[in-house]
């Protein structure tokens, strides 16, 4: 029976991206069925003390985590993952960062309704968006960002890697992180990022 992995994910992170696509990578060596949710960047920073730029931007971003949200609902999760990996090559392999035009753009790529665009304003999905973003982090804190991923019971912010290691090197990091995860008591492995997202 494949093991379930659930990742949450909020559409701007460059890092969320890169994980997904090692996720994807590794479960073509392993037997994991890959579950992916909507996390939010713009709900996880409310009230917080941020610079001006960032505050514009988590103001702006609640318009793709909407949409993400608007997709599942109509198309399943199978449209949210045929979104989301459409979303990742347009808005940060092609680096096409004007939400509005980027969101019109992938719902073409995918053949869906031109309308859900109008999501990005629909303040009525905060409800399940905010229902899905602490499904994933409620069990990690909110001291983390995206990636969040849980295996079982097992939750984690993480990993934050690239470019996405491919092949069996993705199987070797998935079994790596797990088991460090899984270790009563454990709670962080870090160092300084000396590279930017790498999307090879």
């Amino acid at each position: 029976m494949s093991q379930r992995v659930d990742l949450w994910v909020c559409p701007i992170c460059p890092w969320a991206w890169i994980t997904s696509q090692w996720l994807y990578e590794a479960a073509a060596v392993r037997d994991l069925d890959v579950h992916l949710h909507t996390m939010s960047l713009s709900v996880l920073n409310e009230g917080r003390s941020l610079p001006e730029e960032y505050v514009e931007m988590m103001a702006k971003a609640w318009g793709p985590d909407r949409v993400m949200i608007a997709v599942e609902q109509r198309y399943g999760h199978d449209g949210l993952v045929a979104f989301y990996n459409a979303w990742g090559q347009r808005y940060h392999v092609e680096q096409k960062k004007e939400f509005a035009s980027t969101i019109a753009l992938v719902l073409e790529d995918c053949g869906f309704d031109a309308a859900l665009a109008e999501a990005a304003d629909d303040r009525g999905l905060d409800e399940a968006l905010r229902l899905s973003h602490h499904a994933g982090m409620d069990a990690v804190g909110m001291d983390v960002g995206t990636p969040v991923i849980h295996v079982g019971d097992v939750a984690f912010f993480g990993p934050v890697v690239t470019p996405a290691p491919r092949g069996e090197a993705a199987g070797r990091l998935f079994d790596g992180v797990v088991a460090v995860a899984s270790t009563p008591g454990f709670y962080e492995l870090k160092r300084t990022r000396t590279e930017s997202p790498s999307f090879e």
